[in-house]
């Protein structure tokens, strides 16, 4: 904290001209990468929608259930 250097400060230069620079530095992925990990998310939310479906269902003849007794 109780240094006082000096730091040297990058030239300014137009916000598009570092925007571009910025966006060439990004590595993208490939077009077989995206499908895989796209197919994987579908999976994955298709399986969490069955598991929460089948809970609810049970769930709701649980409560049918308990609804109907005669005490």
């Amino acid at each position: 904290m109780g240094q006082n250097e000096k730091v040297e400060k990058a030239p300014k230069t137009s916000w598009f001209s570092g925007l571009k620079a910025e966006f060439q530095k990004i590595i993208w992925p490939e077009k077989q990468s995206v499908i895989r990990q796209t197919i994987a998310v579908l999976a994955v939310s298709v399986v969490t929608g069955l598991i929460i479906a089948l809970l609810d269902w049970g769930i709701q003849q649980g409560v049918d259930f308990l609804i109907g007794l005669n005490i």
